[in-house]
């Protein structure tokens, strides 16, 4: 064996196929670079683990991370495992008390170890394309340092309540999920700038007065969901300067106005919170009589009832004490309307005078 090959480090790992993967020598740097290598597993290394700060797995096929690699990171900052087979994360994820990024997408995942709230240092947390159905529920408490948040694309229900509690959050990404509603106490979430709950369908109905209270919002996505009503708060969101909303159906304010601009969705908000928007007058069964034909439209004017001009109209149209005359008061008789012998297939059409 030549000299050159016994300084060589001991691997930590085996390709399909038998070739030998070689970590980088600790002398060289700290970062440990595995990604796209089509591990399998990964058998307990010889190097000093404790000396690597950024650890990259991801692109391989891994179905599991032994519990005793992960405790011997104690000084891990970055760990990607993304574009994997992991169906679960160790326990020990807990020991990475230095850990600021952490990138499990495109995985198996159908929940994440509570002990990730003990992760207090962590910034990221990016786990999008996965199978999960909720997060851990308390870790808003422990994750006050957590500034990213991207659970898109899982079957998520619901949202922590103790996300309200993600002090340092700036970007909230939850769209394609499963979400019902939104935790209320978005008070709290002073720095958060992006805000996607996007492609929930029918399950989002609705956004909580709440969200007005995020002042530093500048971008809001709520388009494809099943929203009908957008809270009067939203238009207090000065420093706001995208809203796509589109793919619900909006009723207040109507679609139209939304695709006129922003500010447009602001001025109609903030004149509905004036009570300047009187709800929508219900529309009278007359008017859809008159619609499908079942009395002529010179007999009646409009749908809103028997008032003067724009009531009834007849030639001969008299009053008895201020009631319309029997006479003509039969003609609206239920009994009259729906009788099959007064179908038009039954019967002649028949002059009103």
């Amino acid at each position: 064996m030549r000299m050159d090959e016994r300084k060589r480090p001991s691997p930590i790992g085996t390709r399909r196929g038998g070739a030998k993967i070689s970590a980088v020598d600790k002398e060289e740097g700290k970062d440990l670079d595995l990604s796209g290598m089509t591990l399998d597993s990964l058998p307990s290394p010889t190097l000093n683990l404790a000396v690597v700060t950024k650890l990259d797995l991801s692109n391989n096929n891994l179905e599991s991370i032994p519990e005793s690699l992960v405790a011997r990171l104690l000084n891990v900052v970055v760990l990607d495992l993304h574009s994997n087979q992991l169906r679960t994360l160790p326990n020990s994820m807990g020991c990475l008390s230095k850990l600021r990024v952490l990138n499990v997408s495109g995985n198996m995942l159908e929940s994440l170890p509570k002990s990730i709230e003990d992760c207090r240092a962590l910034e990221e947390l990016v786990a999008n394309f996965n199978k999960l159905t909720a997060l851990p529920d308390t870790m808003g408490f422990e994750l006050t340092n957590l500034q990213k948040l991207c659970v898109n694309s899982n079957k998520l229900a619901t949202l922590p309540l103790s996300t309200s509690h993600m002090t340092s959050l700036r970007i909230l990404d939850a769209h394609l999920n499963c979400l019902r509603s939104i935790p209320d106490g978005l008070e709290n979430l002073s720095r958060l700038e992006i805000l996607n709950v996007s492609q929930n369908f029918q399950y989002l109905r609705s956004l909580p007065p709440a969200i007005g209270l995020l002042t530093s919002l500048i971008e809001l996505d709520i388009s494809y969901n099943s929203i009908a009503v957008l809270p009067d708060s939203l238009s207090c969101l000065g420093k706001l300067r995208k809203l796509q909303a589109e793919g619900n159906p909006l009723v207040s304010p109507p679609m139209d106005v939304v695709e006129q601009s922003l500010d447009a969705v602001r001025q109609y908000l903030t004149a509905r919170m004036n009570g300047r928007f009187p709800p929508a007058r219900k529309k009278s069964w007359l008017g859809r009589l008159v619609k499908c034909g079942t009395f002529p439209q010179a007999m009646i004017a409009s749908d809103v009832g028997l008032r003067g001009e724009d009531g009834l109209s007849m030639p001969d149209y008299r009053t008895i004490d201020g009631t319309a005359s029997p006479r003509y008061v039969g003609l609206l008789s239920p009994r009259r309307l729906f009788s099959p012998r007064n179908s038009p297939r039954n019967s002649p059409r028949r002059s009103l005078i």
